[in-house]
């Protein structure tokens, strides 16, 4: 078994880094070694696997136009089968340049101008660009808090679904940011509102491979068959892998007319269900040959779970820690301090941290914070310890 390196982060603001970036722009006398804790990539290098893999392949490799070939869905369905235990056939599955790519064809594809698209704040920002961008109504149905987590409101969304105006539902699974993994109960439960009412389901499924020990991650679509027709699941290696650069995701579209209108709709912008020739290639290797990588990286994130929750409880217990059942995003509640969410934004940046304030994820994340855990754990003590000055 390979024992891999979860304690070197990679200089990352010296390759121009989404991320650093952003921080830069916002504070450009921000001090040598900080790293931010925002956009959800890893401070991880990628697995060796797909680095070797990669070269190995462009030693022969023309990088040309490229379609999904065999090996590719292959490894998709091998993937989805041995850990969710989904069977997904080739003709399913449609490549796009990223999930948020995908969530606007389907917005689009599925709900005319006009017409309403549920989401379930606080929620991951561009579903709401999704929907408003794309001249679509947005309709909100917030989670509730309930015994320290949070819980889908179930009369609010039959309400809602009963509607006939409202017609999707944009739904997040595991959720961002809340780090919620759906059980296959409550999954039931939304599904069987969504078929009574003819609303569709768009799932994106992103973190589905960061599950946290003790809770199981089921896919919308394999709840039921009718569900499973009644739902457009995405998912990709990126987040999982740490490939978000190569833009390669997979739209999972079971019934053969909804597919048929999700390919109009991407042929309309111009798109045709191609990827790049490495994001191909990536996704590939990843699906079959990373899963050790995966289990190991999974501990880390865990254990730097436990060690920020103990180090607030006993230096700022202020602070809420919500409890992570999945992705690598920790939802963090200050609402305690009373703070304006500018005067909140302020203390941040002025102790060099710089998170996902709470308020970019609708008025519902107002006074809460979201930090990425995928890092060595030092780096993550170490803004720990300035969050604790805050």
């Amino acid at each position: 078994m390979s024992v891999y390196d979860f304690t070197t982060a990679p200089r990352r603001d010296m390759d121009e880094a989404l991320k650093w970036k952003i921080m830069k722009e916002k504070k450009p006398d921000v001090r040598e070694g900080i790293v931010p804790f925002s956009i959800a990539d890893m401070e991880f290098a990628n697995p060796p696997e797909i680095r070797e893999g990669l070269t190995e392949y462009l030693q022969t490799a023309v990088l040309g136009y490229q379609t999904a070939g065999p090996a590719f869905y292959e490894a998709v369905g091998s993937w989805t089968k041995r850990r969710y235990g989904r069977e997904v056939r080739p003709e399913w599955l449609i490549t796009t340049p990223g999930v948020v790519n995908a969530l606007f064809h389907g917005v689009t594809a599925f709900a005319e101008e006009g017409e309403g698209v549920i989401v379930m704040p606080p929620v991951y920002p561009p579903f709401y660009r999704a929907v408003e961008r794309t001249g679509r109504r947005l309709v909100r149905c917030a989670l509730r808090e309930e015994d320290g987590r949070y819980v889908i409101d179930y009369e609010k969304m039959e309400e809602l679904a009963a509607q006939e105006e409202n017609k999707v539902l944009l739904f997040c699974s595991p959720h961002n940011p809340t780090g919620r993994v759906w059980s296959r109960e409550e999954l039931t439960r939304l599904g069987e509102i969504c078929l009574r009412h003819g609303v569709f389901i768009i799932s994106d499924e992103i973190h589905c491979d960061l599950i946290m020990p003790g809770h199981t991650f089921t896919s919308f679509a394999a709840v039921s068959g009718e569900l499973e027709r009644n739902t457009m699941t995405c998912i990709s290696p990126s987040k999982t892998f740490n490939l978000a650069g190569l833009e390669t995701s997979i739209a999972i579209v079971p019934d053969p007319e909804r597919m048929r209108a999700l390919k109009r709709r991407m042929a309309c912008a111009g798109q045709e269900g191609r990827v790049n020739a490495l994001g191909y290639k990536a996704c590939e290797i990843a699906y079959t040959r990373c899963d050790e990588w995966l289990s190991q990286v999974l501990e880390v994130i865990y254990e730097n779970h436990r060690a920020l929750k103990a180090f607030l409880g006993e230096r700022c217990p202020q602070i809420r820690v919500f409890p992570l059942e999945g992705t690598y995003l920790q939802w963090l509640d200050l609402r305690a301090f009373g703070w304006t969410k500018e005067e909140q934004e302020r203390r941040m940046e002025e102790a060099d941290l710089f998170l996902d304030e709470g308020y970019i994820f609708g008025p519902e994340g107002e006074g809460f914070e979201r930090i990425n855990l995928a890092c060595p754990k030092n780096i993550l003590m170490e803004a720990l310890e300035r969050l604790a000055w805050v």
